[in-house]
């Protein structure tokens, strides 16, 4: 019989946050998959190659990635183990599309500093302290 541990109150915060997260990258990957005419008109023709140029299995990993870290982040709240290995294929779908993103297109020029550079970065970074954290939670018995 294993035996749970009441998580802390910063495990719910971190919880709830990573929900938001997730929901707005979820958004984020809605508005660009289902982009109008009238958005893509607003772009810069540079911007809107690179966009029209994206491969399909970039565009697929984008919705593993996004879709992965939102059932991640219910089953953090939800305290399943399942949440570590969801967290997982998150990752690995978010390092493989920026790792095309970085190495494969010219997206840091092209959509400058903060949303070429920085914002991928970021995205790395929460993505593997989601998976670290659930990780750590799964073996503090606050899941189960």
């Amino acid at each position: 019989m294993t035996s749970t541990n009441k998580p802390t109150v910063s495990y719910w915060i971190i919880a709830v946050i990573a929900l938001i997260w997730n929901i707005m990258r979820v958004m984020s990957y809605l508005g660009q998959v289902y982009m109008t005419d009238d958005m893509k008109a607003s772009m810069t023709p540079e911007q809107q190659e690179l966009l029209a140029n994206t491969p399909a299995w970039s565009t697929g990993l984008f919705a593993v990635a996004v879709f992965a870290g939102l059932l991640g982040s219910f089953l953090l709240l939800m305290r399943k183990k399942l949440a570590t290995p969801v967290f997982l294929i998150s990752l690995i779908a978010v390092l493989i599309n920026m790792g095309y993103s970085f190495f494969a297109t010219n997206q840091s020029e092209v959509f400058g500093k903060m949303h070429g550079i920085v914002m991928p970065i970021m995205i790395i970074i929460i993505a593997v302290f989601l998976y670290m954290y659930s990780k750590k939670s799964g073996e503090n018995s606050w899941m189960k």
